[in-house]
């Protein structure tokens, strides 16, 4: 669930209004709820969301920020889950954003992540974007290629030998060259068929790994 302008949701105390004050070609105005600029924003929606929700993080629900994850250990407990929640969000008279909101499906997206009953998983999307590239041609595109790949690097064994090839590319600034070398250590790196999912290591000698299927996501 995804909470509608998540800091406009929050009051401003009366006596700081005026400290939020900004001219405008038809007058002055200030801020009546907590705006987005301010740089302490998220740390004090994750405060209020913490305090609010207590009683339910790390039981049936996660949060960060204006992210909210209801999860349930039975489909039968999920309804009394979402309601638990949703008493909580009328309570405090938190708004949601329906068009990003998703209910009863046993995978989703969160924070970056595919969540689902066997744990984090790897975002199809992030495969995606590096299956569909092709040869970098300059430094730029290994840049990007490296941090599509970092973005994945807990999901994938070794990451770090395995794309140490790109790294030494781009020591290479004045001469670029894809070197077959370069090539075939993008073709092993791009998705392996099997990667690692994190918070699991590998026990008694024997490799752990995950088969990635991509699939609609719900």
């Amino acid at each position: 669930m995804d909470a509608s302008q998540g800091y406009h949701q929050i009051m401003l105390a009366p006596e700081d209004h005026k400290r939020f004050s900004f001219i405008t070609s038809d007058g002055t105005f200030c801020y009546v709820a907590m705006p987005f600029e301010l740089k302490n924003v998220g740390a004090t929606y994750q405060r209020l969301v913490d305090k609010i929700f207590r009683h339910q993080l790390g039981r049936n629900m996660e949060v960060y920020i204006d992210d909210m994850l209801v999860k349930s250990k039975k489909a039968q407990d999920h309804i009394e889950d979402l309601n638990e929640t949703i008493a909580v969000l009328r309570r405090y008279r938190l708004k949601l954003n329906p068009g990003k909101c998703a209910f009863g499906v046993s995978r989703g997206r969160f924070l970056g992540f595919m969540v689902t009953q066997r744990g984090i998983e790897a975002n199809p999307d992030k495969i995606k974007a590096i299956l569909d590239m092709g040869p970098p041609n300059n430094i730029k595109e290994v840049q990007q290629l490296t941090g599509r790949i970092a973005a994945l690097s807990r999901f994938i064994s070794k990451s770090a030998k395995k794309g140490l090839p790109f790294f030494k590319t781009l020591r290479k600034v004045k001469n670029f060259e894809w070197t077959k070398e370069y090539q075939q250590a993008s073709e092993d790196q791009s998705i392996p068929d099997e990667i690692t999912p994190a918070g699991q290591t590998s026990t008694r000698g024997y490799s752990v790994s995950l088969h990635i299927i991509n699939t609609p996501s719900c």
